[in-house]
């Protein structure tokens, strides 16, 4: 199964800040083991959803030059509420440093004025080419579809 978090871009200061929305559905495979009775987004989810939305920023602000933006460590992760559908969360998002391979965050996520998750964290970016360089055509690939993806969030 594969997990998209993020539906819209709402407002994006390059090398900054980024503030995204996800809208949560009844219709998520997820939600109907999680939990059959009392279906919610689960944590690990909430916080997913953060990390995507850092790495919007990562990609846009380095003009995708890296294919691979992924978690590297997440601290003080706090979950606060319960996202359930109908709910529409708003991701907020602070660089604290973005460098060529490595970048750290801290962010937010909320439904209306009730903070649901909060967390710092830092991403690694590479591209698979960097190991490999019989990789380079995936790394092309993976960015075309990145940015592709990009054109969907934020038109």
């Amino acid at each position: 199964m594969r997990f998209v978090l993020i539906d819209k871009v709402v407002r994006i200061e390059l090398g900054s800040e980024i503030e995204t929305l996800k809208s949560v559905s009844l219709a998520e495979e997820y939600l109907a083991d999680h939990f059959p009775a009392f279906p919610v987004l689960p944590g690990v989810l909430l916080l997913e959803g953060l990390i995507e939305s850092a790495a919007w920023l990562v990609r846009i602000t380095q003009d995708f030059a890296k294919s691979m933006v992924l978690l590297e460590q997440a601290r003080n992760v706090k979950y606060r509420s319960f996202a359930a559908p109908g709910a529409q969360l708003k991701y907020f998002v602070k660089a604290r440093a973005i460098a060529e391979n490595v970048s750290s965050f801290s962010g937010t996520g909320s439904c209306g004025a009730e903070t649901v998750v909060e967390a710092r964290f830092s991403l690694r970016h590479f591209n698979l080419a960097d190991d490999d360089p019989g990789m380079a055509s995936v790394d092309g690939s993976i960015v075309e579809s990145m940015k592709q993806r990009w054109k969907l969030l934020r038109p």
